[in-house]
Order: C-alpha cells, then structure tokens, then sequence
C-alpha cells in the first residue's frame, strides 16, 4: 500500500469512521458468536489502533475525492486517486484476512469437528469475495 499519495484529509462535520468504531469486545464476545461462552477475541484485536489509522486515512481519501469531483478536477487524477483507495482498502482487507487465519481459524481448527469446517468454509469464501473484487 503507498501510504503517501497525496490526498488531503478534509475536516468533515458528519459522522466520522471514528464515531462509528464499536466499542472493543466484552468477555464473551468471539469469532464464534454462536458460542456466547467462549473467551476468544478477534485477531485484529492487537492491531486495532494500527487498522482504525488506515482506515482513517482511506476516509480522508474518499473526501478528497468528493471535493476533486466537486471542483471538477481531470479525470484520470481522480482515476489514480480511486485507484490508491482501492488498493488501501485490499491491503486493509488482506491483513484482516492473515489476521482471521492465523487466529479465529486456527483456534476453531484446534476445537476441530463441525467449528473447524464451517470457519474454514466462511474463510474460503470470504477469500472467493476478495478475488472477485
């Protein structure tokens, strides 16, 4: 990901990401909410900070594109920006993926039976979504 395009974060009064960001998960809460006893927290838990920072900026990003629609900037400048936001959100997505993998795939995996099949499953196809993406 090229974390120094050129896009300028442009002050918003609505909602931001920020304000949406739910809280982080109470005891209990897991990659298995069919399981309300279970302790696991999600793998994205010890990056969190690092993930709300990129997505952040991937805002700032969406903004600047607005204001250069807005002030009718050349196309293929507003090409090249949606394509390093595109590329941002995959790089965000991909370490979310590695992230799920190598923690909630691994744990159900370790639980094996129907848990290990169905996360493997959901892994796959949420693989199949960012290949088709």
């Amino acid at each position: 990901m090229n974390e120094n395009i050129d896009v300028p974060v442009v002050p918003d009064d609505a909602r931001t990401l920020a304000d949406a960001t739910p809280a982080a998960p109470a005891a209990g809460d897991c990659c298995h909410p069919e399981d309300p006893d279970s302790t696991h927290q999600h793998g994205y838990i010890t990056a969190k900070d690092n993930y709300l920072r990129r997505l952040r900026r991937i805002e700032g990003q969406a903004r600047g594109l607005q204001r250069m629609v807005v002030e009718e900037k050349y196309c293929i400048d507003i090409l090249t920006q949606v394509s390093a936001m595109t590329k941002a959100l995959q790089s965000v997505a991909l370490e979310l993926l590695e992230d799920h993998m190598a923690h909630c795939v691994v744990a159900a995996a370790r639980e094996g039976g129907q848990a290990a099949e169905d996360k493997i499953q959901e892994a796959s196809e949420a693989i199949a979504r960012l290949v088709r993406s």
